[in-house]
């Protein structure tokens, strides 16, 4: 009965569609849904930091860059996790519980009515949202990162011998997720108990339900799964190896010592030649990662300064996005990486080959550095035309003024030394610059003192009456034209309509002639504070388009370059370990380049990282020049058939030790005896 039900647990683990186990598939959803939970949750990671947390576009990088690279920090734990102690399943599991709770959390940091005790939109402990933020995103970083060199590893093990090869899969399941950006936009929704305010626990809670989805996935599929007990986490057994023959090395570091042929090769007392060959030739490869982190440190910019330049652009695609303009943008990426792979490999390479080209993988890779680099000095000079159409804001040692005129009548006022002349109801066209206290000369003896706070800007409103009112807009359907509601304590009630823009700020003059009725909104009067974006989002899609160019022609190709030069057991750990560890490592260079060039344009640091680049890609290009591209089946193959031959050389000389050293003991115990025995 035992044997019959194996053998259906067997027969059912066997059971394939199209060639391919049935297991795989639910394997493939939970990392569809995985990856969509993360690529939405990071799409709106920085306007939330701006816009929700209120930091910086400085300290809003810094974060998400920092939370960037520990994502791809934690799968050399997670590996190790897998191999060494819970397998890939249970770990598969118990980290995916983690992410879970991560993206909950993050969710509910977002709702600002938890502390939101006045109910005026404005969350009164902000503290406790940005504790709540900084939890949830740690849990995120390491559920995402575990798992991913488990789940790629974990397909690999579904597929048996007389079905499509483990390796070829481990490459297709190690190249897809990360290539595959799939972005969630979220429309500008508004939520809230007691305020409307916008939807980020939506735009959180989303991803939250796509990983519970993704765990469920994966659960349902358990009885299907082939699961591997733990074996040793290769990466581990390649780094003490690495670390012997260092140490060997440096206890025969004395001239007496002949020299062998790599500096790897001090590790033979040790470990067999096979493994250190195939270290070798991991070693060689990672050599070759060192330049790659600057084409992370470009690229990974898309989620921060690229949605930060995109906020200050006119992002009137269609009424979807409202005024949600930074959203839309990040539907260009993935839209570009479906368009342009097939292209690249059915059009481009094919091309390239028949003009008797030999365009090899590491020049590939460094087209695709050179196109990162070419996207920036797109963004640059979008930036240069940004730029131009901001305004001028003060700086932290000046203050600025506009002023209004509420009489009704023409007024001469001198603000320092400025003399003004402003209409009824009028407002100056421009900010005045103060850099100290000045006389406001408002007319014979009618002057004050005016001081005003250094780095701000300030309305003047020189009004001759007051009359009680009230102004409070309401949030319609349309937010780029919202309705204002002044209303009196008679119950008299008169709608205002003001046409906003992208960016644009206004300040409404209502005269102190106004007077509700049919005509009451004609006499308020707009003033603009800021004039809107002017400088399209379209204007971005050139740089994406290169980006994503470059994306595709850099990291399929290294990926592929990759396990072309490594053996397959080593392989499918420490490749997915170096290339995600290139991936921190260049987010890092973000935080330490933003950090230490205190640059203030924008478009002088974009230039500043392509230059950074076009640095590390010549030197790449000469690391790739020197670089003989090798076969690991060949050397294997050599090692395996010089392995019967080794095995029975050692097995001699253990021998011959044996009866050398062995002998020697035996006949000095018996000695002792007879010796113990004649004293009794």
């Amino acid at each position: 009965s035992a044997d019959k039900e194996q053998g259906k647990k067997r027969k059912s683990k066997s059971a394939t569609i199209a060639g391919y186990p049935i297991s795989i598939f639910f394997i493939v959803v939970n990392e569809f849904c995985e990856r969509f939970s993360y690529y939405g949750m990071r799409a709106v990671l920085v306007l939330y930091f701006k816009y929700f947390l209120l930091w910086d576009d400085d300290f809003a990088t810094t974060i998400y860059h920092t939370f960037v690279a520990l994502c791809y920090l934690t799968p050399i734990l997670g590996a190790i996790i897998a191999d060494s102690w819970l397998g890939k399943f249970k770990t598969i599991i118990y980290l995916s519980i983690v992410y879970t709770i991560g993206q909950v959390v993050m969710a509910v940091s977002a709702i600002h009515d938890i502390t939101d005790t006045d109910r005026d939109g404005t969350p009164d402990n902000m503290s406790l949202h940005i504790a709540l933020s900084m939890l949830g995103l740690l849990l995120i970083a390491l559920g995402t990162g575990g798992i991913k060199p488990c789940v790629a590893a974990f397909g690999g093990d579904q597929f048996e011998d007389h079905q499509v090869r483990a390796d070829t899969q481990n490459t297709q399941l190690g190249i897809i997720p990360d290539s595959n950006k799939c972005v969630d936009v979220f429309p500008a929704q508004e939520c809230g108990i007691y305020t409307k305010q916008q939807c980020y626990p939506l735009a959180f809670g989303v991803p939250a339900a796509l990983m519970v989805v993704s765990l469920f996935v994966f659960i349902v599929g358990s009885g299907m799964y082939n699961k591997t007990a733990p074996q040793g986490n290769i990466m581990v057994k390649v780094c003490k190896c690495i670390g012997f023959a260092i140490s060997n090395r440096f206890r025969h570091r004395s001239s007496q010592y002949p020299k062998r042929h790599h500096w790897m090769d001090w590790a033979e007392e040790k470990y067999d030649k096979l493994l250190i060959a195939q270290v070798k030739m991991v070693l060689k490869v990672l050599f070759l990662y060192i330049p790659l982190p600057m084409f992370w440190a470009l690229f990974d910019q898309q989620g921060s300064r690229w949605t930060l330049q995109a906020t200050t652009m006119n992002g009137n695609f269609n009424r979807l996005y409202k005024n949600d303009s930074s959203s839309s943008h990040q539907t260009v990426n993935p839209i570009l990486i479906l368009v342009l792979v097939p292209i690249v490999d059915s059009l481009v390479y094919p091309l390239i080959a028949k003009c008797k080209l030999n365009f090899t993988p590491l020049k590939r890779m460094t087209v695709g550095m050179l196109l990162a680099g070419l996207a920036f000095v797109a963004a640059a000079l979008v930036q240069l035309q940004i730029d131009q159409t901001l305004p001028t804001f003060p700086s932290s040692t000046v203050g600025q003024a506009k002023f209004i005129n509420m009489i009704n009548g023409n007024i001469n006022i001198t603000a320092g030394s400025n003399p003004i002349t402003l209409d009824a109801f009028s407002a100056s066209d421009d900010y005045l610059t103060f850099d100290e206290p000045f006389n406001l000369n408002l007319g014979p003896g009618a002057e004050n003192v005016v001081s005003l706070p250094d780095g701000t800007r300030s309305t003047i409103i020189i009004i001759q009456d007051f009359r009680d009112m009230t102004e409070k807009p309401e949030k319609g359907e349309n937010a780029m034209r919202p309705k204002f509601v002044i209303r009196n304590d008679l119950g008299d009630e008169c709608v205002y309509t003001q046409t906003l823009g992208f960016g644009s700020s206004y300040t409404l003059v209502i005269p102190s002639t106004f007077a509700f009725g049919p005509n009451c909104a004609d006499s308020i009067r707009p003033v603009m504070d800021i004039s809107p974006n002017s400088i399209h989002m379209a204007w971005q899609i050139p740089q994406y388009l290169l980006m994503t160019s470059g994306e595709v022609v850099f990291s399929v190709t290294g990926l592929e370059f990759s396990y072309s030069q490594w053996h397959l057991e080593i392989k499918c750990s420490v490749l997915q370990a170096g290339w995600l560890l290139t991936v921190a490592v260049g987010n890092i260079i973000v935080l330490i380049v933003a950090e230490a060039a205190t640059l203030e344009d924008q478009w002088a640091e974009y230039l500043l990282f392509t230059s950074l680049l076009v640095f590390v890609c010549i030197v790449f290009s000469v690391m790739a020049f020197f670089y003989k591209y090798i076969d690991p089946t060949k050397i294997e193959a050599q090692f395996a058939h010089m392995e019967p031959y080794e095995k029975e050389k050692k097995k001699s000389l253990d021998m011959t030790k044996k009866n050398l050293y062995g002998n020697d003991r035996r006949g000095s115990n018996s000695s002792n005896k007879g010796t113990q025995q004649t004293k009794m």
